[in-house]
């Protein structure tokens, strides 16, 4: 990202990393910053204008709230003249690619490309050829996959994630309930913030329909990866785990 794009000037590729890594995953926010740098992913942040998806507010019941931020991110991406949203947060892609077109008035017509992050990802290491899987399995790291509510069951996003761990070195270790079956970490839809004790019990859960081989469960979900935390230490954001592998290779 270059001078012009740190200031929000003159890219059409928006990253918005979304509220809870702005504002509360700060060292997962830099990672992420860090491995589109790596990769050669050009990218702009709007930090200072952008505002909440609005997923939260619509949860809750707000509907005309959330359509006003809505609308305001749309005026703002038009007149940035943004034509590609990428977004690490499993809620914020969902909330973009699918609700904003019923939403947003001239969402689908402003024909603004959203991906998620572990999409962007992937194809990176396949246009720089970058692809470990081959390596023996005796030198690969057990990992555990978390398949995300919103992006497995809601944006049916599950082999691109799983593609990325392999070629950067992991083999996965599937736990007991996947993909569309995934156990819910327990923190979404408001309940982490309004019934802890019930969201530290699903984690707990969580955490022992994982395969204990596993040395790392991975989420690129941030709410997910913080709330499984509470109940098992090998709780690791997906973007923690790309930049330590990229780093360990010596991928500048």
């Amino acid at each position: 990202m270059g001078i012009l794009s740190a200031l929000g000037i003159g890219g059409k590729t928006l990253y918005y990393p979304g509220c809870l890594t702005k504002g509360v995953l700060k060292t997962e926010l830099d990672n992420y910053k860090a491995i589109f740098n790596k990769l050669g992913i050009d990218f702009i942040m709007l930090p200072a204008d952008e505002v909440c998806c609005g997923l939260p507010i619509l949860n809750a019941g707000y509907k005309k709230d959330a359509k006003k931020l809505a609308q305001k991110n749309l005026e703002l991406f038009k007149s940035r003249g943004i034509k590609k949203i990428i977004t690490n947060c499993p809620s914020c892609y969902h909330t973009f690619k699918n609700l904003y077109l019923d939403l947003v008035p001239g969402w689908k017509e402003s024909g603004i490309e959203v991906e998620h992050a572990t999409v962007t990802i992937l194809n990176a290491l396949k246009k720089k050829g970058i692809d470990y899987s081959s390596m023996p399995d005796k030198e690969k790291e057990p990992i555990a996959y978390h398949d995300p509510c919103h992006l497995g069951r809601y944006s049916q996003i599950y082999e691109q994630p799983r593609e990325v761990i392999k070629r950067l070195g992991g083999i996965i270790i599937e736990s007991k309930f996947n993909r569309e079956n995934a156990f819910c970490c327990g923190a979404g839809g408001g309940m982490r913030a309004n019934y802890p004790e019930i969201a530290r019990a699903a984690a707990k859960k969580k955490s022992q329909y994982t395969d204990s081989r596993a040395g790392k469960i991975i989420s690129p979900c941030g709410l997910c990866y913080s709330n499984i935390q509470t109940a098992d230490e090998r709780s690791e954001e997906f973007s923690s785990f790309v930049l330590r592998k990229l780093n360990s290779r010596g991928i500048q």
